[in-house]
């Protein structure tokens, strides 16, 4: 009866494995898939004229939050159906379209296109290493959970408060924060695919798409400003 017991219970193990590795492997698939919405929302973007910005550089931000939190809640509302993905990719359309005017910026320094290319590569790097050890580990970093929840949070609020009293040395502690932070979630995240903790690929895609979103826009914001030629 004993081996029998065992039996079972390494079938049921090897079962939850496959299915942990099956979540992983559609997230990723998926992962690169949202790229593809991005890149084309972020050439939209960057011919798109946002002179409104100028106009109502508090409310602009807001609003196009607004709307990205509705696509969030969207998305977690309908993830079991193909409604989530199409929500996922308008999200991410929508993303790279706000995008745009960042990428415009940086393209009017002299080496602009080299620090985008460099703040592609350092968050790529970041995301590999990172996922590489929770995958290989399989160490369970659910205890971060609540720190990087009042971090996520703190860093909201301050972003938001920076809007009103555009203070450059806050922005970029701001963004120094947000590439610790947003680094700790990738680990969070991958960690909860690889020991179970989340089995909806939708779900997993989203949380790690925003997550290299904001630690791409925090490299590059932080790469121009330190190290961005003007002409």
């Amino acid at each position: 009866m004993q081996p029998e017991l065992r039996y079972s219970g390494s079938a049921a193990q090897t079962g939850l494995s496959a299915v942990r590795n099956k979540v992983l492997r559609n997230t990723y698939w998926m992962l690169g898939l949202t790229m593809i919405p991005t890149l084309i929302g972020a050439s939209i973007g960057m011919s798109t004229n946002f002179a409104f910005l100028a106009q109502a550089p508090i409310v602009g931000p807001l609003v196009m939050l607004a709307v990205m939190m509705g696509l969030l809640f969207g998305v977690s509302a309908t993830r079991n159906s193909p409604m989530g993905i199409a929500l996922l990719f308008a999200f991410t359309f929508v993303a790279g379209w706000w995008l745009g005017p960042m990428l415009q910026y940086a393209l009017h320094f002299k080496n602009g296109a080299q620090l985008i290319g460099t703040a592609a590569a350092g968050t790529g790097i970041i995301f590999f290493t990172l996922a590489t050890i929770a995958t290989v580990t399989k160490k369970d970093f659910g205890f971060m959970r609540n720190f990087l929840f009042v971090g996520l949070v703190l860093l909201i609020l301050a972003s938001v408060a920076n809007l009103f009293f555009a203070m450059p040395a806050a922005s970029l502690a701001i963004s120094a924060v947000a590439v610790l932070l947003f680094s700790g979630f990738i680990l969070f995240d991958v960690s909860r695919i690889v020991n179970g903790g989340e089995t909806n690929y939708v779900m997993a895609t989203m949380g790690i798409y925003l997550s290299l979103y904001n630690l791409f826009t925090s490299l590059l914001h932080l790469l121009l400003a330190f190290s961005g030629e003007r002409d």
